[in-house]
């Protein structure tokens, strides 16, 4: 295919990738309200537990209607996933090998249910984490959070879980190419502790260490679990060569170039 083509190509895929997300927008701005209604349960629970008043505050005229958009652009980019990763995958599809199709296959089948159940981890764990945060305010304050700062802290935090639960098939999938090995990936154990606390320190805006260690803690332990599957894989691949050289009989052969000249 020539520039142009691929150019005409690139178009036709994105023009029906922001349809894709159009569409599921649509949907999100349905679904906005029972979503807000999802975020304010927690702050509605502080303040019954705890007595004092507790809510969301817009500070400008169309701040309520900012968030509801952004509330429903999260919404559709989340449920036309499908749409636009298979435009991404037929544009870039032609350009690969069998055995590198065969194992994008492989990764988009494992990631994209991981990243949907890390984020959906994320909003299970979500009321907990504010109503942990918000109970620490004096018995006779009023807890005025702001909305857009709500959301974007909520938004960060089933993206960073997400992430995390990804970690893991990104690991596999390299060693499953050939191109990180199980010994490679448990010596690098000290670079992912600093890359993992240096990346929940900016998904999460709280300031405190609390919210940097439950995240942290799992994308940690995740990342040990990869590398026992990639130890596995590897072992595997191992005794299949093995298995491999005695039947081609190439061990008797490297035995006879070894012993030493009479």
């Amino acid at each position: 295919m020539s520039l142009g083509g691929h150019l005409r190509e690139f178009r036709k895929r994105l023009l029906l990738a922001f349809l894709g997300i159009l569409v599921g927008t649509v949907f999100g701005w349905w679904a906005s309200d029972y979503v807000f209604v999802g975020l304010q349960a927690p702050i509605a629970t502080v303040a019954a537990q705890s007595g004092r008043d507790a809510a969301l505050n817009f500070d400008t005229i169309a701040g309520s209607f900012d968030l509801r958009l952004q509330i429903a652009l999260t919404i559709g980019f989340v449920v036309s996933s499908p749409v636009w990763l298979y435009q991404l995958w037929a544009f870039l599809a032609p350009g690969l090998v069998r055995r590198e199709r065969r194992y994008a296959i492989g990764f988009l089948l494992s990631a994209v249910p991981l990243f949907l159940g890390g984020c959906i981890v994320g909003w299970m764990v979500m009321p907990h984490i504010v109503e942990l945060f918000v109970g620490f305010a004096p018995a006779d304050s009023i807890s005025n959070l702001s909305a857009r700062y709500y959301y974007d802290f909520i938004l960060k935090l089933m993206i960073a879980t997400g992430v995390g639960f990804v970690l893991p098939a990104v690991l596999v999938f390299l060693n499953f190419a050939g191109i990180l090995g199980a010994r490679t990936i448990l010596k690098g154990w000290r670079i992912a502790i600093i890359a993992v606390v240096t990346f929940t320190a900016f998904a999460t805006p709280a300031t405190d260490i609390v919210s940097m260690f439950l995240l942290a803690v799992p994308m940690l332990v995740l990342y040990f679990a990869a590398a026992g599957v990639a130890a596995l894989n590897d072992r595997r691949r191992a005794k299949r060569q093995a298995a491999f050289l005695a039947e081609e009989g190439l061990d008797d052969d490297l035995d006879d170039d070894l012993a030493p000249a009479e």
